[in-house]
């Protein structure tokens, strides 16, 4: 069945590879991106091959982008079936030598930002009986791995890994909202040197984009098994 999925952060890297697996699937794809004029330039290559992916205009640290994307969306009559929250902020700095303007775009991008999407969201979900939340965090926001990773990456992932767990308890059970952890991906953030390439670092964000009604909630996975909090 086709639905209607949106991406953020899905201009390159991961959420692109999510973005081009999705809509390979059929579905339609709104490819957020913080710069329009990226995401036109990314959304314009799939047209060759039919695809049906749209940009739009989406910069989770800033409120009234996200409004301004919720309206978009809606206002061309997709209900969105399935939201993945990828987009990503990394300062490669010990935590204490963040500016508060670093440490507050990394809660906006990793929290706040998901936070106010699938608020905007959820209630057209729940009226539907169907929707699908995907939060894109990583084994360094995990406690069970210590927390690693620089600056406010892992306590900002692990806040967001605690979205998943206490929307799942909230949210009905025909909402599936998921964490996963993609592995060390060849990205801007990963590095050339990185083991997994971004198709390989997309595939269980797809999974739980797409899970049957029988699915898994309040989980967090890498390549669709499950992994410790």
């Amino acid at each position: 069945m086709k639905r209607t999925v949106l991406v953020s952060g899905g201009n390159r890297g991961i959420g692109l590879a999510i973005v081009t697996a999705l809509a390979e699937q059929g579905n339609a794809v709104w490819l957020g991106s913080r710069e329009l004029a990226e995401g036109e330039r990314v959304a314009a290559s799939f047209e060759e091959s039919g695809l049906d992916v749209t940009a739009v205009q989406l910069d989770l640290a800033d409120a009234s982008s996200i409004e301004s994307a919720v309206n978009r969306v809606q206002g061309a009559g997709y209900p969105i079936s399935a939201l993945v929250n990828n987009a990503g902020v990394y300062h490669d700095r010990p935590l204490l030598e963040l500016t508060d303007a670093e440490t507050a775009e990394s809660l906006s991008v990793h929290l706040t930002g998901p936070i106010r999407l699938i608020r905007a969201l959820v209630p057209d979900m729940t009226s539907r009986g169907y929707g699908r939340i995907v939060n894109v965090s990583s084994s360094w926001g995990s406690f069970a791995e210590g927390l690693g990773g620089p600056g406010a990456y892992g306590v900002t992932k692990a806040a967001l890994n605690a979205l998943t767990v206490r929307l799942a308890n909230e949210l009905p059970s025909t909402i599936k909202v998921n964490s996963m952890c993609p592995g060390w991906v060849r990205t801007r953030m990963g590095g050339g040197g990185a083991t997994r390439s971004p198709e390989e670092g997309a595939k269980t964000a797809v999974w739980l984009a797409t899970l049957p009604d029988d699915g898994p909630t309040g989980g967090f996975f890498r390549d669709e098994e499950p992994i410790e909090w």
